[in-house]
């Protein structure tokens, strides 16, 4: 069996040119003097593991992306790992913009006419232009005096991102812990965890006097070093090495996290974020976390 694999992952609009991206990768990698094995679809016309060895992940990574922009860049996605150990046993996930497709504290400051002074701050917190947390204490202090139930009608507002509920119904059957882990609030990851089935959330608290919004957050403010914190004491917890976990994000504050992780992955990332994480899904939903993990369109549990 090859020491390594490539997945790639069509987005449904590149499925027609999933094959052809196939044999153009192969292509590649035989030129580079890979040996590569036959490659396994995982997913007809979605997803393909092409096995290789006598050439390292990052080259691997770098020929099939090249390989892949001479065909016009097609929305389709890639990683190159390690096939040893693939499916991980811990799974940390961010929440807001990964997990579900909103920023809650953008939702909230609509409701006050506020969105678009709150979003720059999310986009530049979020890009690593700005400290995460005082960026943070900055858009909560703007909602000062905010009744209380406002958190409630908000949330009727989140949408759950493609592919949330098969990621983590899969991977908890197949045995692995799932964390929600997010720089958000309690009040929506505790939501979020009791209907995607994860085992676990960690987030901030917003803190509300006499029935209405303080304009604080609770202290100490969970960031970008809380995620990597809680990575790695979830990891010892259950008695897993680093490279037994998957991490998954989208902006800088999950940095860390991911590049500590035995497998970390920048979902639709953020500028800073790309440029830091080799492991991307640009294009694809949150299935696209199971299949390169190894999991088949057959074992992949959508959930309710």
């Amino acid at each position: 069996m090859p020491a390594n694999v490539l997945t790639l992952i069509a987005a449904p609009g590149a499925a027609a040119q999933a094959g052809t991206a196939v044999e153009a990768v192969v292509g590649t990698l035989r030129r580079l003097g890979a040996g590569v094995a036959p490659r396994r679809w995982l997913a007809s016309e979605i997803a393909c593991d092409i096995p290789f060895d006598d050439l390292d992940t990052d080259q691997a990574d770098a020929a099939a992306r090249a390989a892949l922009a001479e065909l016009g860049n097609l929305a389709i996605d890639l990683v190159a790992q390690p096939e040893a150990e693939r499916r991980k046993r811990l799974l940390l996930a961010d929440m807001e913009s990964t997990i579900i497709a909103n920023e809650m504290l953008d939702e909230l400051a609509d409701l006050l006419g506020l969105r678009e002074r709150v979003a720059e701050i999310t986009r530049r917190a979020m890009n690593g232009e700005i400290d995460f947390a005082a960026a943070l204490r900055d858009r909560v202090a703007l909602l000062r005096g905010m009744p209380e139930p406002a958190l409630a009608e908000v949330a009727a507002r989140i949408r759950i991102m493609p592919g949330a509920r098969a990621l983590v119904a899969t991977m908890r059957a197949h045995g692995a812990y799932a964390v929600l882990v997010s720089g958000g609030f309690r009040v929506y990851t505790a939501r979020i965890r009791a209907e995607l089935g994860f085992d676990l959330d960690i987030a901030n608290e917003i803190l509300v006097e006499n029935g209405r919004l303080s304009g604080a957050v609770a202290e100490p403010i969970l960031a970008r070093d809380g995620k990597l914190a809680s990575l790695k004491r979830l990891a010892a917890e259950r008695g897993l090495p680093l490279a037994a976990t998957l991490a998954v994000g989208d902006g800088a504050n999950d940095i860390d996290m991911l590049e500590a992780a035995g497998l970390g992955i920048a979902f639709h990332p953020k500028p800073a974020l790309a440029q830091r994480v080799r492991n991307r899904i640009d294009h694809a939903d949150l299935t696209a976390l199971l299949y390169v993990q190894g999991y088949s369109a057959e074992e992949i549990v959508h959930g309710e």
